[in-house]
């Protein structure tokens, strides 16, 4: 699903990329935690009115994509078509990713301006040639130090990501003098304390770059898949010297001069923690080095766990987010991760521990709640949203109560990037709002015909409503289909407009949904879960 950024001409549009993401393989639950973050974020940014740029995309180049290629008798860039057309694109449509663009480091927009980019370092004399011998780890595409290895039983030095060996490499490479941006770095991270978050990943930056930087090959001359060297072709850029400049290529640099200004740099690049060091040390020094602006955030995420290890495709388990998606549903699913696990921390996945969420705070705490309060509109008022009387002090508690969750979760979500306690936030306030009913028991209520029990009803009624209008507005960027149930369920739409049109940050403000609005029951939103089938 592709979704335009409002139009503010001149304004700088909220700009946050993932990664660009290998193609050596279909995505996994880690590929999809990153991308419904972003998405989430950007949906959040939307709503609240801006101008807003989601990036993603695919990484297509090096060795690693052209061993996979030729493991499977095709050709790199034959490889690279099917999975992106078949796996990636597919996938993000499914979990109703609204992205603006999706780039693909093969295509002529970005291989022309990135070797514009290179050659300018070229000849600014910020590159220069020499030769390469040592490790390297062909799956995370790095020239990895002595020092990064862990070493196993026999001896062998092991990539300390993928558990495999290095390979020593020895070539005639090009440089690029990144031991030259130490001190700059550093000065930068002191005048900018949030650049790289979470602090654990603040910590390990700076902590490296204190050590000394070393010049970065910016070439490989062993093998042939990659973007040539424009002043010699018997090279090509090193592939994270490629991906990284994704982020400027997608956005105009050096075609659409206009576009570039009003989104580069990126307010916020989601990365995982592995490729920590590519994002918050090389990726500011290039930029440096060209006399670009820098990025705002670089937020780094944790790892998804399966018995201990990161999650990849060698210890997956054969779990597909589309396994999950056909259980719990989208919504549950973009829900579940950033609910369940705080963001830029490792976290668990397990069946069960998404089963008991669903079960209670979904299903119970909040589908319930929906569905109750539309039964007992339509079954004391005909349908027709009553008025409210004047309000007690339950109805300010909860008045008060939703001005809190919306500031919270405006904090957390739109600026901190704490998806988890801005969740919390929203379903706390449902469970407030669950407490007001229980306590107010309507359904006593109603069997009080004077014209001061009716009153009464009604404002119970009024107050449970309007909260869930509030609700629908919080919870749509990140579970917008049933959001948009929800909405047409209180009759909003008629009333107040498009859902995507209101406001997170007025949600708060009491008493939009007008009296008269038709309530219906809708199907569940969240229905209740059969035994997942066993294999």
């Amino acid at each position: 699903m592709a979704a335009t950024g409002s139009e503010k001409q001149g304004a700088k549009a909220f700009y946050v990329t993932t990664p660009i993401y290998y193609v050596n393989d279909a995505p996994h639950l880690g590929h999809a935690y990153t991308t419904v973050a972003g998405d989430v974020l950007t949906r959040w940014h939307r709503q609240r009115g801006e101008k807003v740029w989601y990036l993603t995309g695919t990484d297509e180049h090096g060795q690693k994509i052209m061993r996979t290629a030729e493991a499977n008798d095709v050709s790199p860039q034959e490889w690279c078509d099917k999975l992106v057309e078949e796996a990636w694109k597919p996938l993000w449509e499914h979990l109703n990713i609204a992205n603006d663009d999706f780039i693909r480091t093969t295509q002529k927009r970005h291989t022309d301006r990135v070797q514009e980019f290179v050659q300018d370092l070229y000849d600014k004399g910020q590159i220069y040639k020499g030769g390469y011998e040592g490790p390297y780890c062909v799956g995370c595409e790095e020239f990895k130090l002595p020092g990064d290895l862990i070493e196993a039983e026999d001896g062998t030095k092991l990539c300390p990501v993928h558990k495999k060996p290095v390979e020593i490499l020895k070539e005639e490479n090009y440089f690029f003098k990144l031991s030259e941006y130490g001190p700059k770095l550093l000065e930068f991270y002191e005048a900018n304390p949030g650049f790289v978050q979470p602090e654990s990943a603040r910590n390990e930056v700076l902590n490296f770059v204190k050590q000394g930087l070393e010049d970065l090959s910016m070439s490989r001359s062993t093998f042939d898949w990659g973007i040539p060297v424009p002043w010699d072709d018997k090279h090509v850029i090193y592939v994270w010297i490629d991906a990284l400049l994704n982020y400027a290529t997608a956005v105009g640099y050096g075609a659409d001069q206009a576009k570039f200004d009003e989104t580069f740099p990126a307010n916020v690049h989601l990365i995982g923690k592995d490729i920590l060091r590519f994002h918050a040390i090389i990726w500011p020094a290039m930029l440096m080095a060209q006399g670009l602006p820098v990025p705002g955030r670089v937020a780094a995420n944790g790892w998804l766990m399966v018995g201990g290890e990161k999650m990849s495709k060698s210890n997956l388990t054969g779990i597909k987010p589309q396994d999950l998606t056909s259980h719990f549903g989208v919504d549950a699913y973009r829900w579940y991760f950033l609910r369940a696990i705080a963001f830029g921390q490792d976290g668990s996945f397990s069946w069960e521990d998404f089963t008991a969420r669903y079960t209670s705070e979904l299903a119970n705490d909040y589908g319930n709640l929906a569905s109750r309060v539309a039964a007992m509109v339509g079954k004391y008022f005909g349908g027709a949203l009553p008025a409210s009387a004047a309000d007690g002090d339950a109805e300010k508690a909860i008045q008060d109560g939703l001005a809190k969750a919306v500031a919270v979760a405006d904090a957390k979500i739109g600026e901190e990037l704490d998806f988890q306690a801005g969740i919390l936030a929203i379903f706390d306030f449902v469970k407030q709002v669950n407490g007001y009913i229980t306590e107010q028991e309507p359904w006593k209520v109603a069997k009080d015909e004077s014209e001061e029990g009716k009153a009464r009803l009604a404002t119970i009624l009024y107050t449970a409503a309007e909260s869930l209008r509030a609700v629908a507005v919080l919870l749509n960027p990140i579970m917008p289909e049933t959001s948009q149930a929800l909405w047409d369920s209180l009759g909003a739409e008629a009333s107040l407009g498009a859902l995507a049109d209101q406001p997170v940050q007025s949600s708060a403000t009491w008493g939009q949904l007008p009296a008269g609005a038709t309530v219906t029951k809708g199907a569940v939103l969240f229905p209740r879960l059969e035994d997942p089938k066993k294999d």
